[in-house]
């Protein structure tokens, strides 16, 4: 017997000496990375991905399996084939899908001028030159179908021939951009038919219907100027896809849209608060699961189709709590399977059930490496900001956080600038990482983001020096006013427009902080104007061109920039700068650097030459987390 308390007492040590483990940029970058891929054809598994980042080869693995959705034990698979259904093969199993790069247009030296194989000169005649990380060079990526016989594709048709418009579309499209009408005959796909600086100023995509028979094309939404996106049939025939109205707005409210084929209908458009993010059709084709921001979380909701009857669509949150729930697989009888997220865990796949409301945790990637780390209470707080609005703001605290001790505190500041502040798990900006290393983060849901209502989120827009700033302010002075906060070691971080808003209030900050760390952040608005690739961005956000003298409200917002108000800075600033990022281009983080040099400000500049608007490689990532917390150390002494 005490063989047998002295041996439990040594189990519990060990798990206590296990548990006191902080996360380490290291820990960090060996997470696996989880990706539903499907419900297997016989409804008993769900089939998912594994990414591993591995830094001796500075790329990452990946490794397939299963596991049954009642959960249990995960077993390894070599490939999906026979497994998941191909959804590139025709329902009638008489075409497959692909796609592939075709040269439409001669862009390069060496394409015009066929003497001059080795010119690496570029012609350009209109914008779009560059998008993302990419310089244009006349190819554009083409839905091709071919006949199946036997198992094997014949002869591939390019359905898009001589069009210089992509599907899927660039940088961020896929699969998802070309899907099957059920009957087998035509097929649905995205793009924006569109070309140079009308494409660069404009967000009109297009649902476009192919006819395997006739070989014509039609537009499915020509009425509609903003996005149409994500299209899928349930199993009626019946075509949801995800919709913004207005050209140039990026950030619009985007709703779900039902076509029968005789009519169509708004799905979301009667809740305010409510901007979806991604959908599935539930299995009987009545109703749609989706995912949205909510008081800053992502949960699922559903919402009823009536069809062609005259009742109104009813929507039902079906999850609730500090967590995410999004990016949904798919639903087997009354189980959904999706993926979630907290603060403290990376994303793992989970089955809903829709009956009782539980959750259950499918796969278990990452619990060995969690189960010895230590996590970070976060919390809600509500704050009254300038103009008497409630704000929310998550608090995060280190672990093991003593009330009583002081702490150095960070602003965090979110991109988008509409993005949603959740309860997500980054491999860069990580709220547990930055936790873990003593710090209290303050992470406000500022004005510009989604899950606060309509108007909360349109209120950045041709503003970014304005009530946005005020609520970062608002949101740091509140939290300040704890006596575990050490006002003398209080920095400011963000990236994209975090890191705009980095710019921004070290301008105006009085002296509330000691340090700042800007990453891809706008700068100086006339050379971000000039220089980045989505026209309509700068045209929605800003409200026009620097030229335009009669436009109030664009000389308002570019008299904002951060660059005027450099002479007010006096803060050590790090900044950071990815070399193929053409959305925040490489001059943006320069002549910020070369600002604070000249004026005499201790300042450093990381510069990643083969990283956008991201930092993607596992090295060049350890780099970037190495670096931040020793800027942080030696700054907030």
């Amino acid at each position: 017997m005490k063989n047998r308390w002295l041996l439990g007492g040594m189990l519990l040590v060990s798990l206590a000496t296990q548990a006191q483990n902080r996360l380490t940029p290291e820990l960090l970058w060996k997470m696996g990375r989880v990706t539903g891929l499907g419900i297997s054809k016989d409804k008993k598994f769900v089939v998912y991905a594994v990414s591993t980042p591995q830094l001796e080869t500075n790329k990452s693995s990946r490794k397939l399996y299963k596991v049954a959705l009642s959960g249990g034990e995960a077993q390894e698979i070599s490939t999906t084939e026979g497994l998941l259904a191909n959804p590139k093969i025709s329902p009638d199993g008489k075409h497959i899908l692909s796609t592939k790069e075709v040269k439409v247009l001669d862009i390069k030296g060496s394409d015009k001028y066929k003497d001059l194989p080795k010119s690496d000169a570029y012609v350009f005649t209109s914008l779009n030159y560059r998008h993302w990380d990419t310089w244009e060079d006349g190819s554009f990526d083409h839905i091709f179908v071919a006949p199946l016989v036997n198992g094997k594709a014949g002869e591939a048709k390019d359905i898009m021939p001589g069009e210089p418009h992509d599907c899927p579309q660039k940088p961020f499209g896929g699969d998802e951009d070309f899907i099957w009408n059920p009957d087998g005959k035509r097929v649905v796909y995205v793009t924006k038919k569109k070309f140079g600086t009308d494409y660069a100023v404009s967000t009109n995509t297009d649902l476009y219907e192919y006819d395997l028979t006739t070989g014509t094309t039609r537009n499915l939404t020509p009425e509609n100027k903003g996005y149409d996106v994500s299209p899928e049939y349930n199993n009626k025939g019946q075509l949801a896809w995800l919709q913004m109205k207005r050209d140039g707005y990026e950030a619009d409210k985007q709703d779900i849209v039902v076509s029968n084929g005789v009519s169509t209908i708004n799905l979301t458009a009667q809740r305010d608060d409510i901007h979806v993010e991604g959908f599935k059709w539930s299995e009987d084709g009545t109703a749609l699961f989706f995912w949205a921001p909510i008081d800053g979380t992502l949960q699922i909701f559903k919402v009823t189709y009536p069809g062609l009857t005259k009742m109104n669509p009813l929507i039902t949150q079906v999850t609730k709590g500090d967590f995410d729930i999004s990016g949904i697989v798919g639903q087997v009888g009354n189980q959904l399977i999706a993926s979630r997220t907290d603060m403290n865990h990376p994303a793992e796949l989970v089955s809903i059930d829709l009956t009782k409301g539980t959750i259950q945790t499918l796969t278990h990637v990452n619990d060995a490496a969690m189960s010895s780390l230590e996590t970070c209470k976060t919390e809600r707080r509500w704050i009254t900001t300038t103009d008497k609005k409630k704000m929310l703001v998550w608090v995060i605290y280190p672990p093991q956080f003593d009330p009583s001790k002081q702490y150095p505190t960070l602003l965090y500041c979110q991109g988008g600038p509409q993005s949603p502040l959740t309860q997500s798990y980054s491999f860069r900006w990580n709220f547990q990482l930055m936790a873990s290393q003593g710090y209290v983060i303050v992470a406000p849901n500022r004005r510009g983001m989604p899950g606060h209502g309509t108007q909360w989120n349109e209120q950045v827009s041709k503003d970014w020096g304005g009530q946005v700033l005020k609520d970062y302010l608002s949101a740091i002075d509140e939290v300040s006013k704890e006596s575990f906060v050490d006002k003398n070691r209080r920095a400011c971080v963000g990236a994209s427009f975090g890191g705009y808003s980095a710019f921004a209030l070290a301008g105006m900050h009085n002296k509330r902080f000691k340090s700042f760390i800007a990453h891809d952040g706008i700068y100086d608005f006339r050379s971000m104007y000039g220089t980045t690739d989505e026209l309509f961005f700068e045209n929605w956000e800003k409200g026009g061109p620097y030229w335009d003298k009669k436009n109030a409200v664009a000389q308002r917002s570019f008299s904002q920039s951060p660059s005027n108000f450099v002479d007010k800075w006096d803060t050590p600033i790090f900044i950071i700068q990815g070399g193929k990022d053409y959305r925040v281009p490489i001059e943006q983080g320069l002549q910020a650097f070369q600002a604070a040099q000249l004026r005499g400000i201790k300042s450093k500049l990381l510069y990643l030459p083969d990283e956008n608007h991201w930092v993607l490689s596992p090295q060049n990532a350890i780099v970037w987390q190495r670096e931040f917390y020793q800027w942080l150390e030696e700054t907030l002494k």
